[in-house]
């Protein structure tokens, strides 16, 4: 085996030079977004099921998801499931072997980031 000194490398050499890139930060916010969408499914499970057990539990649950907070976790919920919708699209293209080149992936993380904004804020407005 070679004789190699290990004490003089850093730990962790791309922690110190790498810079993240739209690309990369677009494919972490698509697995983030994807399971913040588990926990809005889940509050909704709980909001039917709340429903069907009795007018009471049912007052809590909705009392929740109408409240300030339900309404941001609710808005930021289109968020994620627009940003997840244009993103998964974004994958489908490079399975396909489009736009995998640097600068046409990067303009298209740019147009998810962008487009998933634009398309909640409509969705806001006419909701």
């Amino acid at each position: 085996m070679a004789d190699v000194n290990r004490g003089n490398r850093p730990l962790s050499p791309h922690l110190s030079i790498y810079r993240p890139q739209i690309t990369s930060v677009t494919s972490i916010l698509t697995r983030i977004t994807g399971n913040a969408l588990i926990v809005t499914a889940l509050l909704v499970v709980w909001w039917f099921l709340a429903a069907a057990t009795s007018a009471e539990y049912f007052a809590i649950a909705n009392g929740v998801l109408t409240s300030w907070f339900g309404d941001l976790v609710l808005s930021l919920s289109v968020l994620g499931m627009w940003y997840h919708l244009l993103a998964g699209v974004r994958h489908l293209l490079w399975d396909n072997g489009k736009m995998m080149d640097l600068e046409p992936a990067q303009k298209l993380g740019w147009v998810v980031v962008i487009g998933s904004v634009v398309l909640t804020a409509i969705t806001l407005i006419i909701v």
